[in-house]
Protein backbone atom coordinates (compact mmCIF):
# COMPACT_ATOMS: atom_id res chain seq x y z
CA UNK A 1 0.00 0.00 0.00
CA UNK A 2 1.36 3.56 -0.59
CA UNK A 3 1.45 5.96 1.99
CA UNK A 4 -0.03 9.05 1.13
CA UNK A 5 0.87 12.53 3.18
CA UNK A 6 -0.02 16.12 2.43
CA UNK A 7 1.80 18.83 3.28
CA UNK A 8 0.52 22.51 3.70
CA UNK A 9 3.40 25.22 3.36
CA UNK A 10 2.34 28.22 5.80
CA UNK A 11 5.07 30.64 6.01
CA UNK A 12 4.62 33.20 9.10
CA UNK A 13 5.62 36.77 6.58
CA UNK A 14 3.06 37.62 4.06
CA UNK A 15 2.85 40.87 2.35
CA UNK A 16 -0.91 40.97 1.10
CA UNK A 17 -2.45 40.17 4.33
CA UNK A 18 -0.35 40.27 8.05
CA UNK A 19 0.25 36.73 9.42
CA UNK A 20 -2.50 35.29 6.89
CA UNK A 21 -2.09 31.76 7.56
CA UNK A 22 -3.87 32.86 10.80
CA UNK A 23 -6.42 35.74 10.01
CA UNK A 24 -9.68 34.79 11.05
CA UNK A 25 -12.28 33.35 8.19
CA UNK A 26 -15.71 32.61 9.62
CA UNK A 27 -14.70 32.47 12.74
CA UNK A 28 -11.12 29.73 12.42
CA UNK A 29 -8.17 30.72 11.09
CA UNK A 30 -7.46 30.39 7.40
CA UNK A 31 -5.08 27.60 7.56
CA UNK A 32 -7.60 25.68 9.40
CA UNK A 33 -9.92 24.74 6.45
CA UNK A 34 -7.14 23.02 4.12
CA UNK A 35 -6.42 20.97 7.46
CA UNK A 36 -9.71 19.92 7.71
CA UNK A 37 -10.03 18.92 4.28
CA UNK A 38 -7.11 16.80 4.20
CA UNK A 39 -7.82 14.69 7.35
CA UNK A 40 -11.37 14.09 5.59
CA UNK A 41 -9.63 12.83 2.61
CA UNK A 42 -8.20 9.37 1.93
CA UNK A 43 -4.74 11.08 3.04
CA UNK A 44 -2.61 9.13 5.66
CA UNK A 45 -0.94 11.82 7.03
CA UNK A 46 -1.38 15.84 7.19
CA UNK A 47 1.34 17.65 7.98
CA UNK A 48 1.97 21.52 7.68
CA UNK A 49 5.22 23.11 6.92
CA UNK A 50 6.53 26.67 8.47
CA UNK A 51 8.97 28.44 10.17
CA UNK A 52 6.74 30.12 12.84
CA UNK A 53 6.11 28.19 15.91
CA UNK A 54 2.73 29.38 16.88
CA UNK A 55 1.01 28.44 12.63
CA UNK A 56 3.06 25.02 13.85
CA UNK A 57 1.20 25.02 17.43
CA UNK A 58 -2.33 26.19 16.14
CA UNK A 59 -1.76 23.68 13.44
CA UNK A 60 -1.51 20.82 15.51
CA UNK A 61 -4.30 21.62 17.58
CA UNK A 62 -6.33 21.21 14.65
CA UNK A 63 -4.77 17.81 14.22
CA UNK A 64 -1.61 18.24 11.91
CA UNK A 65 1.74 17.52 12.26
CA UNK A 66 4.07 20.04 12.00
CA UNK A 67 7.41 20.41 10.55
CA UNK A 68 9.67 23.50 11.17
CA UNK A 69 10.91 24.89 8.13
CA UNK A 70 14.33 26.87 8.57
CA UNK A 71 14.17 30.69 7.94
CA UNK A 72 16.18 30.40 4.34
CA UNK A 73 13.24 28.16 3.54
CA UNK A 74 10.47 30.70 4.37
CA UNK A 75 11.41 33.84 2.71
CA UNK A 76 9.88 35.69 -0.35
CA UNK A 77 12.51 34.69 -2.69
CA UNK A 78 12.74 30.57 -1.58
CA UNK A 79 10.54 28.69 -4.07
CA UNK A 80 7.74 25.87 -2.80
CA UNK A 81 9.96 23.25 -4.48
CA UNK A 82 12.99 24.21 -1.88
CA UNK A 83 10.65 23.81 1.24
CA UNK A 84 8.69 20.58 -0.68
CA UNK A 85 12.32 19.02 -0.80
CA UNK A 86 13.15 19.85 2.36
CA UNK A 87 9.87 18.26 3.71
CA UNK A 88 11.02 14.81 1.60
CA UNK A 89 14.43 14.47 3.73
CA UNK A 90 12.14 14.21 6.65
CA UNK A 91 9.03 12.43 6.14
CA UNK A 92 8.47 9.63 4.25
CA UNK A 93 5.88 8.94 1.70
CA UNK A 94 4.73 7.28 -1.71
CA UNK A 95 2.47 9.88 -3.02
CA UNK A 96 2.59 13.60 -1.81
CA UNK A 97 -0.13 16.12 -2.09
CA UNK A 98 0.73 19.86 -1.55
CA UNK A 99 -2.35 21.82 -0.65
CA UNK A 100 -2.31 25.83 -0.12
CA UNK A 101 -3.90 27.10 2.92
CA UNK A 102 -4.94 30.30 0.61
CA UNK A 103 -7.04 28.00 -0.59
CA UNK A 104 -9.56 27.73 2.32
CA UNK A 105 -12.53 26.11 -0.76
CA UNK A 106 -10.63 22.90 -1.32
CA UNK A 107 -12.67 19.83 -0.60
CA UNK A 108 -11.73 16.53 0.82
CA UNK A 109 -13.03 15.29 -2.86
CA UNK A 110 -10.70 17.10 -4.83
CA UNK A 111 -8.30 15.87 -2.51
CA UNK A 112 -9.22 11.81 -3.88
CA UNK A 113 -9.50 12.22 -7.11
CA UNK A 114 -6.17 13.44 -7.20
CA UNK A 115 -5.09 10.67 -5.51
CA UNK A 116 -7.14 8.73 -7.98
CA UNK A 117 -5.94 10.13 -11.09
CA UNK A 118 -2.10 9.69 -10.10
CA UNK A 119 -2.90 5.83 -11.29
CA UNK A 120 -3.03 7.32 -15.24
CA UNK A 121 -0.39 10.63 -14.46
CA UNK A 122 2.78 11.49 -13.06
CA UNK A 123 1.34 14.35 -11.32
CA UNK A 124 -2.00 16.41 -10.96
CA UNK A 125 -3.00 19.51 -10.66
CA UNK A 126 -6.35 21.49 -9.68
CA UNK A 127 -7.63 23.32 -12.70
CA UNK A 128 -10.83 25.77 -13.57
CA UNK A 129 -12.19 26.12 -17.28
CA UNK A 130 -11.76 29.43 -18.18
CA UNK A 131 -15.04 30.58 -19.77
CA UNK A 132 -13.76 34.68 -20.67
CA UNK A 133 -12.68 35.74 -23.83
CA UNK A 134 -8.83 36.01 -22.72
CA UNK A 135 -6.10 39.13 -24.57
CA UNK A 136 -2.56 37.68 -23.73
CA UNK A 137 0.09 40.21 -25.15
CA UNK A 138 -2.64 42.24 -27.43
CA UNK A 139 -3.84 39.55 -29.19
CA UNK A 140 -7.55 37.45 -28.36
CA UNK A 141 -7.36 33.97 -27.88
CA UNK A 142 -10.46 33.93 -30.44
CA UNK A 143 -11.01 34.80 -34.23
CA UNK A 144 -12.36 38.63 -33.99
CA UNK A 145 -13.85 38.04 -37.13
CA UNK A 146 -15.93 34.73 -36.54
CA UNK A 147 -16.88 35.88 -33.06
CA UNK A 148 -18.81 33.09 -31.39
CA UNK A 149 -21.18 32.60 -28.18
CA UNK A 150 -18.99 31.53 -25.38
CA UNK A 151 -21.24 28.26 -25.31
CA UNK A 152 -20.59 27.42 -29.01
CA UNK A 153 -16.58 27.67 -28.56
CA UNK A 154 -14.53 24.57 -28.82
CA UNK A 155 -11.29 25.38 -27.32
CA UNK A 156 -11.01 24.57 -23.45
CA UNK A 157 -8.61 26.69 -21.76
CA UNK A 158 -8.22 26.36 -17.92
CA UNK A 159 -6.42 27.99 -15.25
CA UNK A 160 -3.69 26.66 -12.71
CA UNK A 161 -5.96 27.03 -9.47
CA UNK A 162 -2.78 26.63 -7.30
CA UNK A 163 -5.07 24.86 -4.54
CA UNK A 164 -3.59 21.21 -5.28
CA UNK A 165 -1.01 19.32 -6.45
CA UNK A 166 0.03 15.69 -6.04
CA UNK A 167 3.12 13.69 -7.40
CA UNK A 168 5.00 10.91 -6.13
CA UNK A 169 8.14 10.64 -4.27
CA UNK A 170 10.10 9.62 -7.22
CA UNK A 171 8.75 12.35 -9.76
CA UNK A 172 9.39 15.24 -7.24
CA UNK A 173 13.22 14.07 -6.57
CA UNK A 174 13.55 13.54 -9.73
CA UNK A 175 12.69 16.86 -11.35
CA UNK A 176 12.97 18.68 -8.38
CA UNK A 177 9.31 20.37 -9.30
CA UNK A 178 5.76 19.25 -8.05
CA UNK A 179 4.77 19.12 -12.01
CA UNK A 180 6.61 16.10 -13.55
CA UNK A 181 6.29 13.70 -16.46
CA UNK A 182 2.42 13.39 -17.88
CA UNK A 183 0.13 15.91 -15.78
CA UNK A 184 -3.29 15.05 -15.03
CA UNK A 185 -6.02 18.30 -14.90
CA UNK A 186 -8.46 17.51 -11.88
CA UNK A 187 -11.37 19.65 -12.68
CA UNK A 188 -13.01 21.93 -10.14
CA UNK A 189 -15.80 25.09 -10.27
CA UNK A 190 -14.52 28.43 -10.64
CA UNK A 191 -15.63 29.22 -7.49
CA UNK A 192 -13.17 26.56 -5.68
CA UNK A 193 -10.35 28.17 -7.43
CA UNK A 194 -10.39 31.41 -5.31
CA UNK A 195 -7.16 32.09 -3.36
CA UNK A 196 -6.96 34.26 -0.67
CA UNK A 197 -3.87 36.81 -1.07
CA UNK A 198 -5.23 40.51 -0.08
CA UNK A 199 -7.71 41.51 1.82
CA UNK A 200 -10.71 41.98 -0.97
CA UNK A 201 -10.06 38.01 -1.63
CA UNK A 202 -10.79 37.39 1.84
CA UNK A 203 -13.96 39.06 1.78
CA UNK A 204 -14.72 37.51 -1.71
CA UNK A 205 -14.45 34.18 0.34
CA UNK A 206 -16.47 35.12 3.22
CA UNK A 207 -19.20 35.62 1.33
CA UNK A 208 -18.63 32.57 -0.51
CA UNK A 209 -18.57 30.93 2.57
CA UNK A 210 -21.55 32.29 3.27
Amino acid sequence: MSKIVSVIPARGGSKGIHRKNLVDLAGKPLVYYTIAASLRSRVDETWVSSDDDEILEVSRSFGARALKRPDYLATDKASTELALLHFTEHVDFDILVLLQATSPLTIPEDVDRSIDMLEEFDSVITVAELEQFVWTDGAPNYDIHDRKMRQDTTSEVFVETGALYATTRRVLVDTKTRMGGRIGFCKVPFARSLQVDSYEDLELVRKVMH
